[in-house]
């Protein structure tokens, strides 16, 4: 089964044609993302305008990249939400003007269940269920139990922001260039990770939530109270250790949910914040008895329309003709309307 995705849901404009949920004929992707540097953050307006320019380019070259027609493609995949209200109409908007054309059928996808799809992409080896998934990126922070690609129990999410979002801020508040995560992480390269001592958030909880604010509230006053000097010197142990506070606290609540869930054979860990490299060699040093998996790309941790594809694939393998009824609802149904508990 051949399936056409749209992914629109922030400042990506990005299209893609996968195979059987695995395998990746092509993959587009046309990011605004250096437009917002200045501002620090995406400005949906000019987002959305972006989006409205790349469209029928990206769908274009995606079908050019895979060589492939519209007489081969089964179906097409969109992201329904959540994500910016102007980008998201943009692809869904197209996505229904390509089915209405092709005479195919339109499949709705959850934008986090996308993400938990994006480890089978190109896999070598099909990964194995019961999974314990984190999902981190700039607009969640999730944790999910899954035994399908349908089902499973979610476990907790941010209370406040998002891992990606407390790496944005953080880069803010060091002055540090948009998107964060890269710049934090580049920064900090050498730098000392003990330097500064940040909280661990929650850690005496029995909650399997996250809370980054504190984290960013204590880099605040960190940095205000630092010797009447150039800060520069300093930017590297601030940024290690800024980096590892938010690592550590990611690592702590996945620790604790798999505690609670021993029959977990696989640990995965997905969206843009998997792409960070302290992140990686955590897990991968703490959940050494586990089955541990990425995406297999930096393009597939960060937004991309494979991963819809993939999770437009699962959907309608698992749920038949159900899978197209979720594009009908609302786009800020939560995911549980879509993994079933």
């Amino acid at each position: 089964m051949k399936i056409l995705a749209i992914e629109t849901s922030c400042d990506e404009t990005a299209a893609a044609i996968v195979e059987d949920g695995t395998c990746v004929l092509s993959s587009v992707i046309a990011t605004s993302k250096h437009s917002f540097e200045a501002s620090g953050g995406v400005i949906p307006e000019e987002a959305a305008r972006k989006q409205v320019e790349c469209i029928v380019p990206v769908l274009n070259q995606a079908l050019k990249d895979a060589k492939l027609d519209r007489k081969n493609i089964d179906a097409i995949a969109a992201t329904r939400g959540p994500g910016l209200s102007g980008s998201l109409l943009v692809g869904t908007t197209a996505a229904r003007v390509v089915t209405s054309l092709w005479k195919k059928p339109l499949i709705g996808v959850h934008h986090t269940l996308g993400h938990l799809s994006s480890t089978w992409l190109d896999s070598p080896e099909t990964p194995e269920f019961p999974i314990l998934t984190l999902s981190a990126s700039g607009g969640h922070s999730d944790l999910w139990y899954r035994t399908n690609h349908t089902k499973g129990t979610f476990l907790g999410r941010t209370l406040d922001d998002a891992a990606g979002e407390a790496f944005d801020k953080g880069a803010s508040l060091l002055g540090l260039s948009y998107p964060g995560g890269p710049a934090i992480q580049k920064a900090g390269e050498s730098g000392n990770i003990d330097a500064f001592p940040f909280p661990l958030p929650l850690h005496d909880t029995d909650t399997l939530d996250f809370s980054f604010s504190g984290l960013k509230t204590s880099l605040k006053y960190t940095i205000r109270d630092l010797p009447k000097q150039d800060p520069a010197p300093m930017l590297e142990d601030l940024s290690a250790s800024y980096e590892h506070a938010i690592c550590r606290h990611l690592v702590d609540r996945l620790v604790k949910a798999i505690k609670r869930h021993d029959d977990v054979i696989e640990v995965h860990i997905v969206g843009g914040v998997s792409a960070n490299t302290r992140l990686r060699n955590m897990v991968n040093s703490t959940c050494n008895n586990y089955i541990v998996r990425f995406p297999q790309t930096i393009a597939y941790c960060t937004d991309n329309a494979a991963m819809i594809a993939a999770a437009g694939h699962f959907l309608f393998s698992e749920m038949g003709d159900d899978a197209f009824a979720p594009f009908q609802t609302k786009a800020s149904l939560p995911l549980s309307d879509v993994i079933q508990n």
